[in-house]
Order: C-alpha cells, then structure tokens, then sequence
C-alpha cells in the first residue's frame, strides 16, 4: 500500500519531496526568520533622533585604505564637510599602498578648509596573525588612542563611502539617544549597470538573510554582526571587547566586531540610502570577487558544511524556477505547485530590498530568477574559495 495519497512515479516523488522541503524552508524565512526580509531597520524609523543634545562627545574616524586613488578623495572630503557640532577628527591609514593614494589624502589636508581635521597615517608591516585591514585599523585605533584618549567614539569606515553631510551627527545622536555601544548601517551599494542592477539587490537580501538585522538589533538574540562601511562604536564598549585586536585574524572583520560588542553591550544595525558606496562593479567578476572573498570563512573553513550548503543553496533557491520553468517537461503538476508557491515567496520577500535600490516594477518579474543566480553563483564562488583560500597566507587578499 502506498504512502503516499497519489500514486507518484519515482521521478515525481523525487521532485515532490525536495520541492516541499523547498517551500517548507520558504516558509520558515517567511514567518519565522526574524522578519529579514522587511528591511525595515532604518534609521530614524523606529524612533525620532533626537535633534538636540547637550554635548556632542569627540568622535575620531578612522578610515583604512589601501590602493584607493580613485576613490578616496570624495571619501575624504564627505568626512571632512559633516555638519557634526561637535570634535571630530579623521584618520586615514595608508596600508603600503602602490599609486597616490596616501599623496591625494594629504594633498587634501592641506588644501581643503577643514584639512585641519585630517592625519593621514602610515601602516607599518603586519605582523604575523593580523588580516590586512584589521591591522589598519589597529594603527588608526592606536594614533586615536595616543592622541585622543578621551575622544568617546571611534567611527570605522571604508575608504570608498561617500558620506550625506548630516551622517556623523545621526549615528551619534541614535547611539546617545537610545545608550547603544555600537551604530553600523549597511550602505547602498553602487547600482547603476546592469549587472549591478541584476546582482546587488540580490547579494543585500542575502547578507540580511545570514544576519538577520531584527536579530541583530534584539539584545535577547544571540545573533550579532554590523556592516563594515559605517561602524560608530563606543571607545569603552570596544576597549571592554577586547579591542580591534580581538579580531585580528577575522575575515569578516565587521560581523564580528558587532558580534564581540553585542556581548558587552547594545548594538543597531539597519539600512541607509543616504551614504552609498562609489565602487563601481563593472562586471560580473567585480560581483564575483565582493562575494566569494568571504563565502568560505561563514562554513568555518568546513568542506562537509560546504557541500551541506552546496547542496541546500540548489534545493531551496534554484529548484523552484527550475521545476516551474521546466513543468511542461517533468509533468508532476503537484511538485509544480509547490514549486510556484516557493517561488512567489521568494519573489514577494524579495522586493522590499528591490525599493531600496527604486528598481522599476518590470525588474520583478526576473526578481525571482535574479535570487536563484545569485545562490547559484554563491554556490559556486565558495567552492572555488573553499579550494583558492586553502593555504593562502598573505593576510592582504581580502583588503
């Protein structure tokens, strides 16, 4: 007597039980992911910053660049044209970096009104141990620490952020407001080509959906993380983790620098449109490598969680296209229903982050086809990393 209500052929039972699994994941992201997928951390939504504080505490920014010529002048100059009311000063670090980088920063020191603002630092070697722009960091932090030991906040971001005037005067204001130790925002990415346009909504959804931004910001959830382009931290909060030396050897340096703070105090992290990053992806391999460069460090450097995730990316995100596009073929109409009913979901939890990026309404109808790619291609770029970072030594691959 057979299981199952309809008698399926081997092929169809096959699709029915993989793509209800599928749906079955569908779902759980759906209701009970910790609401990813809304993206509605943003700041200023949950509730007004304040406009008013009585005393705006010193804040030292620390940007880490390496090979930035193109990019770090407009970085600089948003830094140094904040509206913010209070002490501030910026710390560029020159991580040995081959063209003018370091040349074009003190250039601007010297030119720019507000240049007083600005020290431009150079990295000496890095030990054995330190990552690249960890170790960058930690000379910022250590000439902020020698200079301004009494400067409240350390700010850490890229060297490729252009930052909206009033930045620093909100992330500040959120942090004193609501007594938070640590405030990041994910900024908006470059999204103007069409690979940008077909790829970059779909790599934002991701990283929400492995940190959960609601989870993140509930202080009775063990998940924690920030996004590395705008990092405000409290200097007590981060001296009380450990220091940035508690992460020397981390790739993704950002989630667990917020993961390290989340343990000794309050963290927020939420999306911004407001300060966007000016790193242009010209192609699919710009795309490719902003992937893969930390795709095997999330398994642990594990081969059995890499095929566990291989395996899991093709079930959940790329059957239900497939079964549905293919359906007139399979002809399992059950495991087609399934199949659709997935999809839509991925679909319709997918297009809060399209607005993010005011992508037209058209871009929706291959939204779906987009997400499969990218778990696809993700798939893919971390076996090739799991195999490429194995044995790699040189601490500055991932800068």
């Amino acid at each position: 007597m057979s299981f199952w209500p309809i008698n399926l052929l081997p092929l169809e039972s096959s699709l029915f039980l993989l793509t209800a699994f599928s749906l079955a994941a569908w779902l759980y992201l759906l209701f009970g992911h910790g609401r990813f997928w809304y993206a509605d951390q943003r700041l200023g939504r949950d509730r007004p910053i304040s406009p008013k504080t009585t005393q705006w505490p010193t804040v030292v920014v620390v940007v880490p660049a390496r090979n930035e010529a193109d990019v770090i002048e407009r970085t600089l100059r948003s830094l140094l044209e904040q509206d913010y009311q209070g002490e501030f000063h910026v710390v560029m670090v020159d991580d040995q970096s081959d063209d003018r980088t370091g040349d074009i920063a003190r250039q601007l020191a010297i030119e720019h009104s507000g240049g007083a603002h600005l020290t431009v630092e150079e990295a000496e070697d890095r030990p054995s141990g330190w990552l690249g722009k960890v170790w960058a960091l930690h000379t910022g932090l250590q000439y902020a620490e020698n200079h301004w030991p009494d400067a409240a906040y350390r700010y850490l971001t890229d060297a490729d952020i252009e930052h909206s005037r009033g930045n620093l005067r909100e992330l500040v204001s959120k942090a004193e407001f609501e007594g938070l130790d640590l405030v990041s925002l994910m900024v908006r990415l470059h999204c103007e080509n069409a690979w940008e346009k077909l790829l970059i909504p779909a790599f934002v959804y991701f990283f929400q959906q492995v940190y959960p931004f609601p989870l993140i910001n509930n202080p009775d959830s063990p998940v924690g993380g920030a996004a590395g382009g705008c990092i405000l931290v409290r200097n007590r909060a981060l001296k009380q983790a450990g220091g940035i030396a508690a992460i020397r050897g981390e790739v993704i340096d950002d989630c667990a620098l917020g993961l390290k703070i989340k343990r000794v105090g309050k963290i927020w992290v939420g999306l911004t449109d407001s300060e966007h990053s000016i790193r242009n992806y010209v192609g699919l391999a710009d795309i490719w490598k902003m992937v893969a460069r930390t795709a095997y460090t999330q398994l642990r450097y594990s081969p059995l969680i890499l095929v566990g995730t291989i395996i899991g990316l093709a079930i959940v995100s790329l059957l239900p296209p497939l079964v549905t596009l293919s359906l007139p073929l399979n002809g399992s109409s059950l495991a087609g229903g399934l199949a659709v009913f997935a999809w839509f979901i991925m679909m319709y939890t997918f297009q809060p982050t399209l607005r993010i990026y005011a992508l037209a309404p058209t871009y929706v109808a291959c939204s779906g086809l987009a997400l499969s790619g990218h778990d696809g291609r993700l798939s893919l770029a971390t076996l090739v990393e799991g195999l490429g970072t194995m044995g790699r030594t040189d601490g500055n691959w991932l800068y």
